[in-house]
């Protein structure tokens, strides 16, 4: 099967973008983590899959694989790179569409600086929606890891995070936490572990190590779950500037029963086309 496709990136957080529209496209676990694996594939943190709409109402369906060919619920950068994927295809000329995912409708916006903006909907802290096992709401859980307690909060931004306070992200052990806090036996569908360092009210350093990828250069999803997490703490004011080792994003939200609003760039890199094996 060949197949065009776009990379891009948003924040240096990377895709392979498939336009599934004008194309016939099926891709299996194993063709997604080919297409992923930055050595014999194209190399990718995620396939994003463009494709047309199931229901009334919207403009598009959404489909995200991670590095490892596992179907994810959401994707905060992926979402900025959808719709200038299909602006620049000229799949819509609208410069804000609707877009139905696993999790949800989500709504990405061209601004006129020609940054993109997204309501990534309203989070999520009750612990069987994220998915999370415990026994309490608490805001702040203590979550074992290797022997060793480890304060989170937990929420769900259409997936699951684990946010931890950190004196300092350079340091922080996101190597070795990681991936023991990707697949701790209390998050049934897996989670992403962000890692977030306060600068000040209405700024954050951050590092996220994500669900079927590792440790990627930006995480939109794990920003907007960082920025909730701190402002449900008192840490935070909105909005807030997230530093990523890719670059910024700014996240606006203004408390319970409310959407996050995300804001950042989404950048095409090159177009091609490749075969896959059936």
């Amino acid at each position: 099967m060949k197949i065009k496709f776009t990379k891009m990136h948003g924040l240096g957080n990377d895709f392979v973008v498939i336009d599934a529209v004008r194309q016939p496209v099926q891709l299996t676990t194993q063709q997604a983590a080919f297409l992923a694996d930055r050595h014999f594939g194209v190399g990718a943190d995620q396939i994003l899959i463009v494709e047309r709409a199931t229901q009334e109402g919207v403009d598009f369906r959404y489909r995200i694989f991670n590095a490892d060919g596992s179907e994810v619920e959401q994707c905060g950068n992926g979402a900025r790179c959808f719709v200038r994927f299909a602006l620049d295809q000229h799949l819509t000329d609208k410069q804000e569409i609707r877009v139905e995912t696993k999790s949800g409708i989500i709504a990405p916006r061209i601004e006129a600086n020609g940054e993109v903006t997204v309501n990534m909907g309203v989070p999520v802290f009750e612990p069987a929606r994220i998915p999370f096992i415990s026994d309490s709401n608490a805001l702040i859980q203590p979550l074992d890891v290797a022997g060793e307690e480890v304060a989170i909060t937990a929420v769900s931004m259409g997936n699951p995070h684990a946010v931890q306070l950190v004196a300092n992200v350079d340091t922080a052990p996101v190597e070795t936490q990681g991936p023991l806090i990707e697949r701790h036996p209390r998050f049934p569908a897996r989670v992403n572990a962000g890692f977030m360092q306060v600068v000040d009210a209405h700024n954050i350093r951050l590092r996220v190590f994500e669900r079927g990828s590792g440790e990627t250069l930006a995480c939109g999803t794990g920003a907007c779950a960082a920025v909730v997490a701190g402002i449900s703490r008192g840490l935070l004011s909105s909005p807030v500037r997230v530093q990523t080792r890719g670059g910024d994003l700014t996240i606006a939200w203004n408390g319970i029963d409310t959407p996050v609003m995300m804001t950042g760039p989404a950048v095409s890199v090159f177009e091609s086309e490749i075969t896959l094996q059936d």
